[in-house]
């Protein structure tokens, strides 16, 4: 078998329906935000289950197992906006660095193009 690859049947579009349903009453939106806490892998993550695993789930999510408390829901909600906070950092940067690696004169005459004034500096 490959990696990555299923190890039975699929599951039905009903039970992947009713994981999704389960899931969102317990809060989360998709499989993704859910993946750390019930322990998905990444093919679950993305809404993929063989019937035994989508049957296993569900009776864990109705038993109300891997449920957050408060604090552990706060500390997961924390770590996702410093999370969310690098990332937009990181595209900042990057976005930066290729603007800064454009000469001048192609940024003044693009900007110029747009009906801006530009000038060098003296």
């Amino acid at each position: 078998m490959a990696f990555g690859q299923q190890s039975g049947p699929p599951a039905s579009h009903r039970q992947v329906e009713e994981i999704a349903s389960l899931l969102e009453g317990a809060g989360f939106s998709s499989f993704k935000e859910a993946r750390h806490i019930y322990g998905l892998t990444q093919r679950q993550a993305g809404g993929k289950f063989t019937q035994g695993e989508a049957t296993e789930l569900i009776a864990r999510l109705l038993a109300g197992e891997g449920e957050l408390d408060t604090e552990q829901a706060a500390e997961a909600v924390e770590s996702t906006r410093i999370s969310a906070e690098r990332t937009a950092k990181r595209v900042a940067n990057k976005q930066a660095e290729a603007v800064a690696a454009f000469p001048d004169e192609l940024l003044a005459d693009e900007l110029v193009r747009r009906g801006w004034m530009c000038m060098p500096p003296t």
